[in-house]
């Protein structure tokens, strides 16, 4: 009896089940505040400066898990709540919850990620946010500069986002899942710097990355909107 089947077969459907697993493939509860949005551009449109590949690596299997573990951690502990924030408010800070709260705030920073980019996108701002950033950094060139460094300076995982607070406004740099909504900060704009976003198109080059989304892809007029 040739029982050499039954391993491989076994194989199979464990390397199956994992990425199963990652990718999320049942969708979020239609109840549910966390959700896997479907990006608001084609995985390509990005592209010469965010491939393809990295999009759908990034936004269909690594976002897509963080919402499907969120969705399934918020169901076994019964937080509620009826916004993101509102759940990364209540559980900020609170060890029991450390797990649920980094589930849900990657969920949320990656759906604010894809809203700050758009195809063709970046440069100059105009209009309200170009007078707020110059009131509070003196220029663009002086905002742009220190975005990037900040943004080098980020050691591990973790994220850069510009904020406001009050009528200012200020770079925030966070690790691992951590977002200003948890500190009482406004997030108006923001680039994951988490290896997964750019190894494939820079490999360790951070900076050209970062400097690639101010430039090319930034949407600007998506941030203006959530000026306060």
């Amino acid at each position: 009896m040739n029982t050499s089947s039954a391993p491989k077969k076994t194989g199979v459907l464990f390397l199956a089940l994992s990425f199963c697993i990652m990718a999320g493939c049942s969708s979020s509860p239609s109840d549910s505040v966390i959700v896997h949005s479907p990006l608001p551009y084609a995985e390509n449109a990005l592209e010469p400066y965010m491939s393809g590949k990295t999009l759908s690596l990034h936004h269909g299997v690594h976002h897509a898990a963080y919402v499907k573990n969120a969705c399934l951690l918020l169901e076994q502990t019964g937080i509620d709540g009826n916004t993101p924030e509102e759940i990364i408010k209540e559980i900020s800070g609170n060890k029991k919850y450390q797990d649920v709260f980094n589930q849900v705030a990657q969920a949320y920073n990656h759906d604010f990620f894809w809203k700050c980019l758009k195809p063709q996108g970046g440069g100059k701002p105009q209009g309200e946010l170009l007078k707020r950033i110059e009131s509070s950094f003196g220029s663009f060139e002086a905002f742009r500069q220190a975005f990037t460094a900040q943004a080098k300076s980020v050691f591990g995982s973790g994220w850069i986002f510009l904020v406001q607070d009050g009528d200012n406004l200020e770079i925030m740099t966070t690790s691992n899942a951590d977002t200003p909504v948890a500190h009482d900060r406004i997030p108006l704009f923001t680039v994951d710097v988490w290896e997964h976003s750019y190894y494939i198109d820079y490999q360790n080059k951070r900076s050209e990355y970062v400097e690639a989304v101010l430039d090319h892809l930034a949407n600007w007029e998506f941030v203006e909107k959530a000026l306060r």
